[in-house]
């Protein structure tokens, strides 16, 4: 019995690839590479000693994602494939409503066809939206604010109706918060697609010169710096993550969601402090105007995870900064240039 993962090329899909074939689980790996690189898959491969199979295909091509049931036995499915840049959502909002929530509509009937009822589904702590309350709760009201989160958001809800639908359904939602750093190897990370969107890419590529300087966005909130403060989690720590969670549906029926963040934040100059340690690089930056519907601070409350999964995050900002500088020393260009030596099926 396999676990298919969808998108498994992408940043934190090849960090758990990596993670179940260490466990000694069977994967196969779908994947568009829309976003992604094959050359991930490569060095998963690599990294772990062990061949797996992949498709490259998108899932909304129904007759294809059935031959890939057809053709192996899948326990589960872990589903990471979709957009995600924020600021894209909004600019083509069609798209994205229709990639993410069809293709997930597509795999969840390929799923049922095939008898295969256990899901993890990669969600976001953006359907939180602005929260009023800090740490985020798993309880507290959602309500996402731009295209991606709704997204999200709606495909939240689409499981939470399926699972009430039929109790063979056993699903878990995981609100990822801020992923970052890379695996410890240096030979797979975050490779963002032009200009980074998120913050910790973006200071790597000041550090090895391929930008100028970080833009710090308000330095007047309620902080202790003034500077906003986020969740960094490593995305080791969440690839592992989704093998407790996989433990998990083993014994429990229905839907759960659960929280997965560190329980603590850090500002952006902290972060920039850090990545100054890590790499013994100065780390110019420059103070701008707030963008509009950023908040202060968002940090998780992961109680329930720590509780009902025996999962907790252990690498803390000095580990998280190590590891991105590493993999960006040894990949100033991502995947870019790599020659995948692996034949997708």
């Amino acid at each position: 019995m396999a676990i298919l993962v969808t998108g498994g090329a992408g940043y934190i899909g090849s960090h758990t690839c990596v993670e179940l074939l260490r466990e000694g689980r069977d994967i196969i790996v779908v994947d568009n590479l829309s976003n992604s690189h094959g050359e991930a898959l490569d060095r998963v491969a690599e990294i772990a000693n062990r061949a797996f199979p992949v498709y490259i295909q998108d899932l909304m091509d129904r007759e294809a994602l059935r031959k890939v049931f057809r053709e192996h036995r899948i326990e589960a499915v872990i589903h990471f494939a979709g957009l995600k840049a924020v600021g894209e959502s909004v600019q083509l909002p069609l798209k994205y409503y229709h990639q993410n929530l069809m293709s997930t509509t597509t795999l969840c009937e390929t799923m049922e066809e095939f008898g295969v009822y256990r899901l993890l589904f990669s969600s976001s702590a953006t359907v939180y939206g602005m929260p009023d309350q800090m740490p985020i709760r798993e309880e507290a009201a959602i309500g996402a604010i731009n295209p991606y989160g709704r997204t999200k958001q709606m495909i939240e809800q689409m499981l939470q109706d399926l699972a009430s639908s039929d109790p063979k359904w056993r699903i878990a939602i995981l609100r990822y918060f801020n992923p970052v750093g890379a695996h410890e190897s240096g030979r797979i990370g975050e490779d963002p697609s032009g200009m980074p969107n998120n913050l910790l890419p973006y200071i790597a590529q000041v550090a090895v010169g391929k930008l100028k300087e970080v833009a710090v966005y308000g330095n007047d909130y309620d902080t202790a710096d003034g500077t906003g403060v986020r969740d960094y989690i490593h995305v080791v720590d969440l690839a592992q993550g989704h093998l407790k969670t996989l433990d998990k549906l083993d014994q429990a029926d229905g839907l759960h969601i659960y929280n997965l963040g560190t329980g603590r934040g850090y500002s952006v100059l902290e972060m920039i402090k850090a990545f100054e340690q890590a790499s013994g690089r100065t780390i110019p930056y420059r103070i701008a105007e707030r963008r509009p519907g950023d908040i202060g601070a968002c940090f998780a409350d992961p109680a329930k995870a720590n509780l009902e999964l025996g999962w907790s995050a252990v690498r803390g900002i000095e580990e998280m900064c190590a590891d991105a500088w590493r993999w960006q020393v040894a990949n100033p260009r991502g995947y870019a240039g790599s020659v995948a030596y692996a034949e997708p099926i």
